[in-house]
């Protein structure tokens, strides 16, 4: 008898709508890879890889760090697992290391939904739901849904972590719009040092669309314009293509990464843009952390799509 091998990442759900195509993963309902018309639009990995670097993986119950790992919440202390030895931080929650099991799942959609229960440093039962789903004009949406299904109130955040795909060699040549009025200094450890500060006048105002350069960036932004929908755009344009991830009112925060200490296959050949509901330490700080009641839920919706020339 065969065995039947099986990839590291799970189950493998491959999804397609016109031109775009997309693979979400059962570890972590992650988004491996997404193309339109044969052409990467995020960093893709094998099916036997795990996601480097975080590469399209879902966060959850929080993003980025936690100073320590320590918080304290209605008046009890916490201490997450340091996840990020070198920093000593917690970093991108729980839930990307686990399997999530198949709920529904279509020739356009799959819905995944991970096991609420309890874990050390985060003794709360949140299910969440994470919806991918295609569409030929518009391209991926994603819907992630928390419910908390537990007897006591649970703190709570989410992000996303798709490294976006250049029509170019480096990030220096991609031209960024970032709809973003304000940036959050960061110390060494990528702990927040300070209250957000205005972009205005500052290298890291992307606000009408420019070339990134010699930018270096690996910071939260707040303060996002948005369309009449609700919707926060962020645009990367190189060598006639443009790529454009949106996040709905949901995500107060986006982080732009411009990979710079990462090895040279990634080195400031990908820009990570994560749209996040909180920014980083939120646990500690409560800066735009969500508290779930018993039964209560929420949602957040984001995507991203390829748009044509002269397309606005």
């Amino acid at each position: 008898m065969t065995a039947t091998h099986v990839p590291v990442t799970g189950t493998q759900y491959e999804i397609s709508a016109g031109d775009y195509r997309a693979t979400i993963t059962e570890l972590g309902a992650g988004l491996r890879e997404l193309l339109h018309d044969s052409s990467p639009l995020i960093a893709a990995y094998d099916p036997d890889e795990l996601p480097p670097h975080g590469a399209g993986q879902l966060l959850a119950p929080w993003p980025n760090r936690v100073d320590g790992g320590r918080y304290s919440f209605r008046g009890a202390e916490y201490q997450l697992d340091l996840s990020e030895p070198p920093r000593r931080n917690a970093i991108h929650g729980l839930t990307r290391w686990a399997p999530w099991p198949l709920v529904t799942r279509g020739d356009d959609s799959v819905l995944l939904r991970s096991v609420p229960h309890g874990q050390q440093g985060y003794p709360f039962c949140v299910e969440v739901d994470a919806e991918y789903r295609l569409d030929a004009t518009s391209g991926l949406h994603v819907t992630i849904t928390a419910r908390n299904r537990g007897t006591r109130p649970a703190p709570w955040g989410t992000g996303s972590h798709p490294y976006l795909k250049l029509g170019a060699p480096s990030v220096d040549e991609c031209e960024l719009t970032l709809p973003a009025g304000k940036w959050l200094p960061v110390d060494d450890r990528g702990i927040p040092s300070g209250a957000p500060e205005d972009v205005a006048g500052t290298e890291f105002d992307f606000r009408k669309p420019r070339a990134i350069g010699a930018t270096r960036l690996d910071h939260a932004f707040t303060g996002l314009d948005r369309d009449d929908a609700g919707r926060a755009w962020v645009h990367c344009a190189s060598n006639g293509t443009r790529t454009g991830l949106w996040a709905d009112a949901g995500y107060r925060w986006l982080q732009v990464f411009t990979s710079d200490p990462l090895e040279p296959e990634f080195r400031r050949r990908v820009l990570a843009v994560e749209p996040m509901t909180c920014p980083p330490n939120a646990f500690v700080t409560g800066t735009d952390l969500v508290v779930l009641e018993p039964g209560d839920s929420v949602t957040q919706r984001w995507g991203i799509r390829i748009f044509q020339p002269n397309e606005r």
